[in-house]
């Protein structure tokens, strides 16, 4: 399994979850400083953001079973293009912007399946369901390390080094 901007809030969670239930995870960071750290949340393997950021053939070689990406644009178009046959990839995030420059290719002729995943409009059965396998499997000593706590008078700094793509994990801010 590939998870992109693995060592973002969404992809942390996602890195450990699948690690968790038994897949080989490769983890897409541009940070290479990040690799210890997705290491311990059971990444196995690493991807540079910039193989995946630019502009790709339509279809390319068959490397990942499945994907859950949370950066859009040309690196969910890259990755549905190396699914390998019967592969689905989760889309779940815009960080690299809400574009597809992608085809039809991977769909038609490798039966790639794209799953939008949104959780704002889901039925509350199906909620309750995702938070009760995040309950049960989610391993709570590796949660407390995806997030870091900050008062609202250090949102400045912070909005700085979010822009500068030094955040890991998620950042909780205290009002």
């Amino acid at each position: 399994m590939l998870v992109t901007e693995a060592a973002g809030g969404v992809g942390s969670v996602a890195t450990a979850l699948l690690a968790r239930l038994g897949y080989s995870v490769t983890a897409v960071t541009g940070r290479p400083k990040t690799h210890n750290y997705l290491s311990k949340l059971g990444a196995t393997d690493f991807v540079d953001l910039a193989e995946l950021s630019e502009q790709g053939k339509p279809l390319q070689p068959e490397r990942w079973g499945g994907a859950v990406d949370v950066a859009g644009g040309h690196t969910l178009a890259n990755v549905l293009a190396q699914t390998c046959y019967g592969g689905a990839v989760a889309a779940c995030g815009l960080a690299e912007g809400p574009s597809l420059p992608g085809t039809v290719m991977p769909h038609i002729l490798r039966s790639v399946a794209l799953l939008g995943v949104d959780s704002v409009m889901a039925p509350k059965p199906k909620r309750k369901a995702a938070w009760d396998l995040l309950n049960e499997k989610l391993d709570r000593d590796l949660l407390s390390t995806m997030y870091t706590v900050h008062g609202f008078d250090e949102l400045p700094d912070l909005a700085e080094k979010l822009m500068a793509n030094q955040i890991q994990g998620r950042v909780v801010v205290t009002v």
